[in-house]
C-alpha cells in the first residue's frame, strides 16, 4: 500500500451549511476514500470513546450524559465564549483526533483521501498537509436560511455560529479549488465530476 505522505489527498472544507458533507458524499459515491474529522470526534465522545475518561477527570461528571455520552449541548454551551475551556477541551480532542485520522487514511483503499474537516482553516495546521485543498462555498445568506430551515435555530444564532468560525474570504484564500453550492444540491454532480476527473489524473501521477 501507498503510504500516506506518498498519496494523493485533498483538504475539504466550507461554512456551516455550505453542503460540505453533500459534496464530500458525491465524492465518495465516485470513489474517493472520506475521513471525516468531525464524525471521528463523536466517535471518540460516544459512550466508551477514547476521550470520555479525560474528558470526566478534565471537566466533571456533570459533562457526561446518562448514555456515558459527552453531554455535548453543556460542553458547547461551557466553551463557547470561554477561550480556556475552549483550549483545554481541544488539547484533549485534538491528539487523538490526529491519529484517528491518519489511522483511517493509512487503511483508505479508495482511489485518493478526502479529509473533511470543518475547522481546516481555523485549525491553522491544514494548509500544506494535503495536495490540494477544496472549499464547498455560497453565499452567506444561503447559509443562514439553510441553518434555520435544518436545524430550527433563530438568525441570530446562526451568525453567532458563523462569527465563531473562518470567515467566508479567508477560506477561498486558501482554496485550490472551489465547489459553488448556492442553488439545488442536484446541480453539485457536473462540477463534482469535472474534479474528480481531475484528480484521479493527479492521484495517478503522484
Amino acid at each position: 500500500m501507498t503510504s500516506l505522505a506518498q498519496r494523493f489527498t485533498i483538504g475539504l472544507t466550507g461554512g456551516i451549511g455550505s453542503g460540505k458533507t453533500t459534496v464530500a458524499n458525491l465524492f465518495g459515491e465516485l470513489g474517493a476514500s472520506l475521513v471525516d474529522t468531525d464524525a471521528i470526534a463523536h466517535r471518540l465522545t460516544a459512550p466508551g470513546g477514547l476521550a470520555i475518561a479525560a474528558i470526566r477527570e478534565r471537566f466533571g461528571a456533570g459533562f457526561i450524559d446518562a448514555g456515558g455520552a459527552m453531554d455535548r449541548a453543556r460542553m458547547r454551551s461551557h466553551v463557547f465564549g470561554n477561550a480556556g475551556a475552549r483550549q483545554e477541551l481541544e488539547a484533549i480532542l485534538h491528539p487523538l483526533i490526529r491519529s484517528e485520522t491518519a489511522r483511517e487514511a493509512e487503511a483508505a483503499t479508495g482511489d485518493y483521501v478526502i479529509f473533511v474537516v470543518p475547522l481546516l482553516v481555523e485549525s491553522g495546521t491544514w494548509v500544506g498537509r494535503t495536495s490540494r485543498i477544496l472549499v464547498v462555498d455560497c453565499e452567506e445568506e444561503v447559509q443562514i436560511e439553510r441553518v434555520m430551515r435544518r436545524n430550527g435555530l433563530q438568525r441570530s444564532e446562526v451568525e453567532a455560529i458563523m462569527a465563531a468560525q473562518a470567515s467566508r474570504f479567508a477560506r477561498l484564500a486558501v482554496a485550490d479549488d472551489v465547489v459553488e453550492n448556492n442553488g439545488d444540491s442536484a446541480a453539485l454532480l457536473p462540477r463534482v465530476q469535472e474534479l474528480h476527473a481531475a484528480y484521479l489524473a493527479l492521484a495517478r501521477a503522484a
